[in-house]
């Protein structure tokens, strides 16, 4: 990738993607693989399904700006993760449609079953995920969770919050208050040093 692409804003990516220029695509997805990813994964809680629609989400991204859809001059971010909550909600809402298949106690047949393979995970998703923090934010309802993360992550004002959310601002601030308020119940139940 052309160091001169990574120092570009995201209006000149986005002008260089519409001339289907591979270097500039390369450049928008290192620049937010990882919100986009984390995001992802922290509201699907799994790898291999937030690999699929983490994909599914960049191309989706490239697809529109290249449709001329994007016409949020200045709003890339909360545009593009918009986009990618959105595919993550739409899986989940899908999944809940789907039959799973469960033994009488409950368990699900895909728990007991082995595969061989496991899945190769980037050390920097590892860096940025840590399992103890993956840990935390999962024992927090998916409301608060959310906030959290489009707020950490995706470094999203309030405002932009609640209109990815469908929530009024007053309700995404308490969303993120009573979160941040349980993660801190968590951390001392937990003892975890930071």
């Amino acid at each position: 990738m052309a160091i001169k692409h990574t120092k570009l804003t995201d209006q000149e990516l986005i002008v260089l993607i519409n001339r289907n220029d591979e270097t500039a695509i390369a450049a928008f997805l290192n620049r937010y693989k990882n919100k986009f990813y984390t995001t992802v994964f922290f509201i699907v809680k799994d790898h291999y399904v937030a690999d699929d629609v983490f994909q599914d989400g960049c191309i989706k991204i490239i697809d529109l700006i290249r449709k001329g859809k994007y016409n949020e001059d200045g709003k890339f971010l909360p545009w593009a993760m918009r986009i990618i909550r959105n595919l993550a909600m739409d899986y989940l809402r899908h999944e809940k449609r789907l039959p799973k298949i469960t033994f009488p106690d409950g368990t699900d047949i895909f728990s007991v079953l082995e595969f061989e393979d496991s899945p190769a995970i980037d050390e920097k998703q590892l860096e940025l995920t840590g399992s103890r923090a993956k840990e935390m934010l999962l024992q927090l309802s998916h409301e608060q969770r959310e906030v959290i993360i489009l707020r950490l992550f995706g470094n999203l004002s309030f405002n932009e919050i609640a209109k990815i959310t469908n929530v009024s601002v007053n309700t995404a601030l308490g969303r993120m208050r009573y979160g941040l308020i349980n993660l801190r119940k968590v951390i001392t139940e937990n003892r975890v040093e930071l």
